[in-house]
């Protein structure tokens, strides 16, 4: 039995399909206000749940042989992205399960003072080497799957909003790619207790991105490219309002201002490990507008 956090995320129904296509036993945390009946569609066992709730990890780990945690902070770092995982982690432990995935982030271990999720995945990553359960660690680089509504906006309008250095290099990973090698991790010898970075197989800037929406789409995209400070700005009359958001957009603000690519040795050892070529960019865009 394997248990899916983050079930209805980007990466979690993907996980959750993939598993299932291999017919094994699938038991999906989800959240009652969540859309899940493609999961049930799929034959995936439903725990309604709240991970904040140690109670309801505690029951939702039962009976299990295998975690994979996909599930995002939802705006809070501390409980979500931090303690759920600590128990799951824990709970792990003493249901005696075989194998932890966790996706953490790429540049999870620069220490970004200023990011709560990533120094929430970082103290995670610390306590699951230490735990003795085995493990595969995942730090993905930006996400395909999060591109969509993106290119949406712009094949209506042809305008791409890209807040700081467009020069910025990026490796975003296909979402497709990343389910399967979370997936393949419990069973593929060389990512056992292993920390891999995971992007695409092409270092990108960020202005690339929307002259690749151009190309789809055919048309000159128009680029507005607002510089960071207007952030800053921003975010200082929050923290006026609400200190707690601004901590919040802390994580948003080093997305922004940093660069998230795997170097072109990590993505060859990625592919030599899993044995498959990982998808461009462009690829997962076409295949998900059908254009």
């Amino acid at each position: 039995m394997f248990l899916v956090t983050g079930a209805t995320g980007g990466i979690g129904r993907r996980v959750v399909r993939l598993l299932r296509e291999q017919h094994q036993q699938v038991r999906t945390f989800v959240r009652l206000s969540s859309r899940y009946s493609e999961l049930e569609h799929r034959g995936a066992e439903i725990f309604i749940g709240d991970l904040r709730c140690e109670r309801d990890i505690q029951k939702a780990c039962r009976g299990v042989r295998y975690i994979i945690s996909t599930h995002g902070s939802d705006g809070d770092a501390l409980a979500l992205d931090y303690r759920a995982n600590i128990e799951l982690i824990d709970q792990a432990k003493s249901n005696g399960v075989e194998y932890f995935v966790f996706i953490s982030v790429l540049g999870a271990d620069r220490g970004y003072e200023d990011a709560p999720v990533f120094k929430a995945k970082r103290e995670v990553e610390r306590y699951l080497q230490a735990s003795g359960l085995n493990y595969t660690i995942l730090r993905p680089a930006g996400l395909a799957s999060n591109l969509l509504v993106l290119a949406e906006r712009f094949r209506e309008t042809g305008m791409y909003l890209l807040i700081g250095d467009p020069k910025n290099r990026t490796s975003i990973v296909s979402t497709d790619d990343l389910a399967k090698i979370a997936v393949d991790s419990v069973s593929v010898i060389g990512a056992r207790n292993q920390i891999l970075s995971v992007g695409g197989p092409e270092i990108l800037t960020r202005e690339d991105i929307p002259r690749i929406f151009g190309r789809i789409f055919n048309k000159e995209p128009t680029i507005i490219n607002p510089p960071l400070f207007l952030i800053d700005g921003f975010r200082g009359l929050l923290g006026i309002v609400n200190p707690q958001a601004q901590k919040s957009l802390g994580t948003f603000r080093t997305l922004l201002a940093n660069e998230f690519f795997c170097k072109t040795e990590e993505i060859n050892n990625l592919e030599a490990i899993f044995a498959f070529h990982l998808e461009p960019l462009e690829s997962f865009l076409r295949r998900y507008l059908a254009v």
